[in-house]
């Protein structure tokens, strides 16, 4: 009896099921997820069907077999990995006639075929042959260990020739083929025949097993078992015909390993494993060990070198294409290759490149390597802190591979590539070891010709490797580190060179993304410069690039609606593109306070401006300090407030402040951790103003560590403070003395627009800060 059915589908891959069977099925491809979800939510029966190739991920329906066995769902269980296990139970047999959906599901129009025939003359024929596949199941299930006896018993009280027939065939059958013809098979006779020949084929192999196993037997000696597996092993694959595939195989590698340039260290293991190949069957897991790790040693680059090019005036042109500035970056590129011209053997140096996000440190590393014709290979330390992900796995744990450094190595299939470690600063330890210290061996020039990976536990040469790393603070780098790497800081931009980087390189490359022509869409000079002040406020240019994006969006919108040739974006239409300005009212004072200053700070993203407030209440001496102050920013403050007392008659500050009065000291947006010892100053100019009352100018900023007698010691990171001054309109900044060696190397609108005082002591700075009262 026949009917047409419509049920969700999902392919099986290596499985055939029949009608009676009830058996476990891993679903894991969202496919086959969404058909089971979509069959339970319906309360129907789904339809499971083989798929005839099994690595095909996304099967269509030419990939399946047309007929299969529509299943009733008995039992789900969800596994870890995103895996369904599904106790499933066959009903009856089901072909497809077409299908009706695709995505996010397949679902199929099916004709079901009923499991039992009606009686027929021919059914004395079908009883026969169940006897005699009763007789030859009960000779296999002698011979073979796989049968059980309830498993026997089970078959041989079934009555039904269809059920019989499709039991049988779920419990003996290996092969797929096999199997997938005799559920294809509907006609009950034509099964029971089907069946009892391939159940005579099965026989037949167990009696040549037996044979093979009983030749072996003969010609050794009882005791010498590992000998006899040996031999049973290559007996059989005499059998099979597969003895000269793997002698091939293995003459090949051998010969690889010969001819390849590897080290005499690396040649005397591989052949060693080689030897342990040979000894084991091709079958076992130790074999598919030994044989991926021989393909990982004969895949290495052993010898093979990229020409470098050491035209230094094609190297300059090169990054002065992809990148405005960054001069003194490139100097020392130049500067690395001129001696690497004049010698050979120069080893590969550890440059550093540490500055801000979005400055180009990724990209330019990128460039030098376009420009020296070298292959360019990236590995990325954010978040990193398992050790094997840079020395692997020993071979000892299932699914070792070698760590990335090596595998990165073989992908670049050159022994000299430019090697980018980003986020050097980044990386983290835990139970699973420390990369950093991993690294050490990677980086070290003195050691790295022969850094040895767990995987491969032979020495690999990374000498000739060119590293370069990122970060965005050096102070997160791990000491050792640190001290084998040449630190080169990519500074933050000046709105000069973001103007010339949106002009050169931005504007072109979102214009060509967005299917526009560079002179379809036209920014001036202002209207960039209006972007960087008003809706982006950052070291690099990563937000720039984001704006002129939505930029080229907006007009391509308008350009494709309004049928346009060109758009010009100006000062007026800017709103319109981005909306309003995202850059809020800075926090620097507009007018001479009593107890602010605006004092400035160094972060990883770049300078800032950082001002402080103080209020002085009657109290009994006490400081509050808030605005998440770190440890040293607490001590720089107290030791400001020691100084104040110690300067009082001088700045007619009252002897008795530590008995009648409290200090409150405040830094605006609280919820951002601040630390360090260069607002000292800062701090103590506050407090005399608040004090003694005399305003503070606002055209003023300040950065410098102070000491109890009142020194202004150095600081760090000057350009990023001042370039922070010139974006806020400060006129004037006050810096340490110290700091004076390091104005040659600001940007030229900062030295032009800004006014240096330099100061060794508190005195001079409250005399320029405080105004005259």
């Amino acid at each position: 009896m026949q009917s047409i059915q419509k049920m969700p589908m999902v392919a099986l891959r290596g499985l055939v099921v029949f009608p009676y069977m009830v058996l476990h099925v891993d679903i894991g491809r969202e496919k086959s997820v969404q058909a089971l979800e979509r069959s339970m939510a319906l309360g129907k029966d789904i339809f499971l069907s083989a798929q005839k190739d099994i690595s095909v991920e996304n099967p269509s329906l030419d990939d399946i077999y047309s007929v299969g066995t529509v299943a009733k769902i008995k039992q789900v269980l969800k596994l870890p990995g995103d895996t369904i296990r599904v106790l499933a139970e066959g009903l009856y047999r089901g072909k497809v006639r077409k299908l009706l959906r695709e995505s996010p599901y397949l679902e199929v129009e099916i004709e079901t075929y009923d499991n039992h025939e009606p009686p027929r003359a021919e059914d004395i024929i079908k009883e026969a042959y169940m006897r005699k596949i009763s007789d030859m199941f009960s000779l296999f299930s002698r011979m073979s260990t796989q049968i059980s006896s309830e498993t026997l018993m089970m078959i041989t009280s079934l009555e039904k020739p269809g059920e019989f027939a499709d039991v049988v065939a779920a419990n003996v059958i290996v092969k797929m083929d096999d199997r997938q013809k005799v559920l294809e098979c509907v006609d009950e006779l034509q099964r029971l025949k089907m069946l009892a020949e391939i159940f005579s084929h099965e026989i037949e192999i167990l009696k040549i097993d037996k044979e093979i196993d009983s030749s072996v037997r003969m010609q050794i000696d009882k005791s010498q078992k590992e000998y006899f597996l040996r031999e049973q092993i290559k007996a059989i694959q005499k059998e099979l015909g597969e003895a000269e595939n793997d002698a091939a195989e293995q003459q090949k590698l051998r010969e690889k390993i010969e001819l390849l340039p590897m080290s005499a260290e690396a040649r005397e293991k591989a052949l060693r494993e080689l030897k342990r190949l040979s000894m084991m069957s091709p079958g076992s897991p130790e074999a598919t060990v030994s044989r991926s790790y021989l393909d990982w040693i004969t895949d290495l680059p052993w010898g093979m070198y990229t020409q470098d090019n050491l035209d230094l005036k094609n190297v300059r042109k090169v990054l002065d294409e992809d990148h405005y500035g960054l001069e003194k970056l490139k100097d020392r590129i130049i500067e690395y290759l001129a001696v690497r011209k004049l010698r050979d053997d120069m080893k590969g140096p550890i440059l550093c490149f540490a500055g801000p996000p979005g400055v180009g440190k990724t990209s330019i590393a990128k460039s030098i390597a376009r420009a020296l014709n070298k292959k360019f290979v990236r590995m990325s330390l954010g978040g990193v802190h398992d050790e094997a992900e840079i020395r692997g796995h020993r071979r000892t744990y299932i699914g070792a591979v070698p760590g990335r450094v090596i595998s990165s190595i073989k992908e670049a299939q050159s022994m000299n590539p430019l090697f980018l470690f980003d986020e050097i600063d980044k990386m983290a330890s835990d139970f699973r070891g420390d990369p950093a210290a991993a690294m050490l061996e990677v980086l070290d020039p003195e050691i790295n010709n022969t850094f040895a990976d767990h995987y491969l536990d032979i020495g690999f040469d990374l000498s000739k490797v060119m590293f370069i790393t990122t970060a965005n603070d050096v102070e997160n780098i791990p000491r050792p580190l640190y001290d084998r790497m040449e630190i080169i800081n990519v500074s933050s931009y000046t709105d000069e060179e973001k103007l010339q980087i949106a002009k050169r390189h931005l504007i072109g490359k979102q214009a060509k993304e967005h299917g526009l022509d560079k002179k379809q869409v036209r920014i001036p000079d202002a209207v960039i410069l209006d972007i960087i002040h008003l809706y982006t406020a950052e070291s690099g240019v990563r937000n720039l690039e984001r704006e002129i994006a939505t930029v080229m969006r907006k007009s391509a919108v308008e350009i494709v609606n309004n049928h346009l040739e060109k758009i010009s974006v100006t000062k007026r239409n800017l709103k319109k593109y981005l909306g309003l300005p995202k850059r809020t009212e800075s926090l620097v004072p507009k007018e001479n306070t009593v107890g602010v200053v605006t004092g400035l700070a160094w972060t990883a993203v770049g300078g800032q401006t950082l001002p402080v407030e103080v209020l002085l209440m009657e109290g009994s001496g006490k400081l509050e300090l808030t605005g998440q102050m770190g440890d040293v920013m607490k001590e720089s403050a107290r030791t400001g407030f020691s100084l104040v007392r110690a300067l009082g008659e001088e700045y007619n500050i009252p002897g008795d402040i530590n008995e009648k009065y409290d200090l409150h000291i405040h830094i605006p947006e609280g919820a951002i951790p601040k630390d360090g010892p260069s607002a000292g100053i800062t701090m103590v100019t506050a407090m005399v103003s608040a004090i003694t009352g005399r305003a503070v100018r606002c055209d003023v900023a300040m950065t410098g560590e102070v000491t109890l007698t009142g020194r202004v010691l150095q600081i760090g990171g000057l350009r990023e403070k001042s370039l922070a001054a010139l974006r806020a309109g400060i006129t004037e900044i006050i810096v340490p003395a110290m700091n004076k060696s390091d104005i040659d190397e600001l940007p030229a609108p900062v030295v032009q627009h800004v006014k240096f005082h330099y100061v060794s002591n508190i005195r001079e700075v409250l005399k320029i800060a405080l105004v005259k009262g």
